[in-house]
């Protein structure tokens, strides 16, 4: 079985994979983020091109693994939700989706170096946030500190009490890398992690 390299040094993302019990290795992918894309393509495809260019970029530091790149993109009316950065703004950006649905798209690519290729998927779930009080979402903030995370909340923590209904097929990927998608790109590449 070759290895499997992870670009990105996510403890949420090790974490999901750790608890499938599949063995990887994790490096910080040298790939820049360009945001400017978000004017020219849809979010689900800026989700994969960052998740593909992340996979990709590592190829020759592991020439001889498969190497996973993620990445999640929260839109709503079609905008891209970035990263809020400081708290103020993540107070914002909560209230500003309470009561609402946006999309949550989630891509993971797996680059394979030795044939020069690159597969991968977007799994998109539907997010409603229940209705918040600007004290709700502030004291949610001072717990969770989301300020790295684009939507401004983390499912895996306190954040999945700002929900009424998350729709999707993988709940793997709303904390960052979805399994069940990713299972399936490696099996087209040869590579069953049940034979791991």
């Amino acid at each position: 079985m070759r290895a499997l390299v992870l670009a990105s040094t996510s403890k949420y993302r090790r974490a999901l994979l750790d608890a499938a019990g599949v063995a990887h290795a994790a490096a910080a992918p040298p790939f820049v983020e360009a945001h400017e894309r978000a004017s020219v393509l849809a979010p689900d495809a800026l989700a994969e091109e960052f998740a593909r260019g992340k996979a990709e970029s590592l190829a020759s530091a592991h020439p001889e693994a498969l190497i996973i790149g993620g990445d999640q993109v929260p839109a709503i009316d079609g905008r891209v939700l970035g990263k809020p950065g400081t708290r103020e703004a993540a107070v914002a950006q909560l209230l500003a989706l309470q009561g609402r649905s946006h999309r949550l798209h989630t891509a993971v690519a797996v680059h394979d170096p030795r044939a020069h290729c690159t597969v991968s998927r977007v799994v998109t779930h539907e997010m409603t946030m229940r209705t918040l009080t600007r004290a709700q979402a502030e004291a949610y903030v001072a717990h969770d500190a989301p300020l790295d995370c684009a939507g401004s909340y983390r499912v895996e923590a306190r954040g999945a009490l700002l929900f009424e209904a998350m729709r999707g097929d993988d709940h793997t990927a709303i904390v960052g890398l979805p399994l069940t998608a990713l299972a399936a790109l490696l099996r087209e590449l040869g590579h069953d992690l049940l034979d791991a």
